[in-house]
């Protein structure tokens, strides 16, 4: 028996020892890794060699290989890395360790300089340092070609940089060449909307930007954003120096030293994408949602159709008021006669015109019907019984104003209904100055909304600092289908003259004899002003203090907006420039402003603050890094923790095993 319970124990005891070893060893083990602390690891990873090598010539193996210095990735292959020639199956690209491969599964053409343009695709394993600008040139014939043209691709509205749009080439200078050809050869714009087409032979082209949907390297949809120039370019090289400062620690200058290199040129193109108004038209759906509504939606802007009804012996615009979009897109008929609006089905014959396959407009009629399936089911006897001694909800005709407790002096008071009315006229409103305390009627112009049939505009001038009362007598106005307005009466204050600042801008270098206009932007590059050139002078009056930006756009048909261009007509966007720089306007001040529209290339123009595409961060990163570097040590130290705790328990259990074997003893 003894024997026995001194077996059991013994077991006990080389059971907990075992467990504690394995802790002692999870522990150190846990240990093993970088030290914190130290300079961060801001170098991209180095190219140690490649198979081919660089611009190596009569290449017959369509397989890449490229060693490097370190453990590497690459981040979004399909986006990021480009293969010139423009490659018909997309090439298998992968990270192995410290070897990046690439495998061609096209047919290598004959004398042909291929390159793979990895932009920033490749970065280290820990800290994400990406290789910047990396591409690897080689030729199935006995010559590399090795010219280049750069740029940068913006979008035409705004300025922004555009990024992950293919920017290529032809040779072939017709314009159909665009439309009917792939690239030659290609390139995508990075982060910053920056392009290098690499690997060019000497001669003349034209160049492209395509955001290609379909990746056919074509311009063959006109929903694609392109970009286009009409010149010419012969790409060329020179040499050129420039000056290479090396840093000591302390930051003081150790070493200026002068390098001599190649320049591509042309190295500062810059393209303005944009999208064609072209949108394919055709009746996208009709719709019954209410009694009283009947809805024709279109999936472009179109010319207004015509429209019949088949069952109904007079026309749709003696029964119902229409509301519409301004390109009668949407098409929205309020019933008026309730006779026709409880008429289960309507049937409308509309004609319209459609876009066919090859893009051309064509006129189509098609029949709709439109069925009521909102009518209320009887409701049972009980029900109404229940409901007899009910007093009856009043529903009221709702009137809604844009009226604020302060109002800007330049600004007219909208009033929109949410039905269609049949006798809203001026003599229904009551506009009144306060003179002393009591409220004087003044004059005012009503007119109706020439799109919204249940929206009016009130004008007047209204003066600085005064005080009014806008009112509407109840059940003053009614709607078609019998409800009527409650009252409403609203007081409100015209701001002050010193609460306002104005803007002038002197304008110079925009186009004679063409019109233009000036906006006055918010942080978000928001237009919140508008004025109009007159001979090169822009002037904001009334202007609510802030920071405000501005752009000019160059209005070539004089139509108060920015329009767009179309390729088929060889027609650019229109041109849009930026000041240099954000304006802070105090109430009371006016600021003078003198603007050369050219003061600056036109990717130089946009401040830095409203542009959403910046450059990036490297002091963002290293407080990103020591965010995770703390993350990762607390719970480190927690998991120490847990594993102390384990092991002060295995300590507890053996002295515990321990006192029960000598007792057995």
């Amino acid at each position: 028996m003894l024997k026995h319970s001194i077996t059991s124990v013994k077991k006990d005891v080389i059971r907990n020892l075992l467990l504690v070893v394995s802790g002692i060893i999870v522990i150190s083990c846990a240990s093993i890794g970088s030290p914190s602390g130290g300079d961060y690891d801001f170098d991209p990873p180095q190219v140690v060699s490649s198979t081919p090598t660089p611009n190596q010539t009569f290449v017959k193996n369509g397989k890449v290989q490229i060693i490097f210095d370190e453990l590497v990735q690459i981040e979004k292959p399909m986006e990021k890395v480009i293969v010139t020639p423009p490659q018909r199956n997309f090439p298998i690209i992968r990270a192995q360790n410290n070897r990046v491969i690439v495998e061609l599964k096209d047919t290598l053409l004959a004398n042909t300089t291929y390159t793979i343009d990895f932009t920033d695709a490749i970065v280290d394993n820990n800290e994400k340092n990406a290789l910047e600008n990396f591409a690897l040139s080689f030729s199935t014939g006995e010559v590399v070609d090795t010219l280049s043209i750069s740029g940068k691709v913006l979008a035409a509205h705004n300025l922004e940089p555009v990024s992950g749009m293919y920017v290529g080439i032809h040779s072939n200078l017709s314009d159909t060449s665009f439309t009917k050809l792939p690239f030659k050869r290609i390139s995508r714009t990075n982060e910053l909307g920056r392009f290098t087409i690499k690997g060019i032979a000497p001669g003349e082209y034209k160049l492209y930007a395509l955001d290609d949907v379909n990746r056919d390297y074509k311009y063959d949809n006109p929903a694609e954003a392109i970009a286009f120039l009409e010149t010419i370019i012969v790409p060329t090289v020179e040499g050129a120096v420039r000056e290479d400062t090396i840093f000591n620690k302390d930051l003081t200058i150790d070493t200026v030293r002068t390098v001599n290199y190649t320049k591509f040129l042309p190295d500062n193109m810059v393209l303005r994408s944009f999208t064609s108004d072209f949108k394919r038209q055709y009746l996208q759906k009709h719709e019954r949602l209410t009694d009283d509504i009947i809805s024709i939606y279109f999936g472009a802007p179109t010319v207004m159709p015509k429209i019949e009804p088949l069952d109904i012996p007079y026309s749709i615009s003696e029964w119902s008021v229409l509301e519409r979009t301004a390109g009668n897109d949407t098409l929205k008929f309020w019933i008026t006669e309730k006779a026709i609006a409880n008429m289960d089905t309507i049937n409308l014959r509309v004609s319209y015109s459609k876009t066919d396959s090859l893009n051309l407009l064509q006129p189509v009629t098609d029949t709709l019907k439109f069925i009521n399936r909102t009518k209320k089911k009887a409701e049972p006897k009980d029900d109404k019984k229940k409901g007899k001694d009910k007093e009856p909800e009043i529903t009221f005709l709702a009137l809604n104003t844009n009226i604020a407790q302060t109002f800007d002096v330049y600004r007219n008071i909208d009033i929109e209904f949410d039905l269609p009315v049949k006798d809203f006229e001026k003599g229904k409103i009551h506009l009144g100055q306060k003179v002393d305390s009591m409220y004087s009627d003044v004059d005012y112009i009503l007119t109706q909304d020439s799109l919204n049939p249940r929206k009016y505009q009130l004008q007047h001038k209204w003066k600085f600092g005064e005080e009014y009362r806008f009112a509407v007598d109840s059940g003053a106005v009614h709607s078609y289908n019998g409800l009527w307005n409650d009252k409403l009466e609203t007081l409100f204050k015209i701001k002050k003259l010193d609460e306002y600042g104005s803007f002038i801008f002197y304008m110079s270098n925009l186009p004679d004899s063409i019109p233009a206009f000036v906006e006055l932007l918010d942080k978000s590059d928001k237009a919140m002003y508008q004025a109009t050139v007159k001979d090169g002078v822009a002037s904001f009056e009334f202007i609510n203090p802030g920071i405000y930006y501005a752009r000019v756009i160059v209005d070539n048909n004089g139509n108060g907006k920015w329009d767009t261009g179309e390729y088929s007509e060889m027609r650019q966007p229109e041109m849009v420039y930026y000041y240099s720089k954000a304006l802070d306007l105090k109430p009371f001040w006016e600021i003078k402003e003198y603007w050369d529209v050219l003061w600056a290339p036109l990717d130089k123009q946009k401040p830095l603050d409203i542009t959403k595409n910046k450059p990036k961060d490297d002091e963002k990163r290293k407080k990103a890094m020591e965010r995770r570097d703390a993350q990762n040590a607390k719970k480190e130290s927690e998991q120490n923790r847990n594993r102390n705790n384990a092991n002060g328990m295995n300590q507890n259990q053996n002295r515990n095993t321990g006192n029960n074997y000598n007792s057995s003893y």
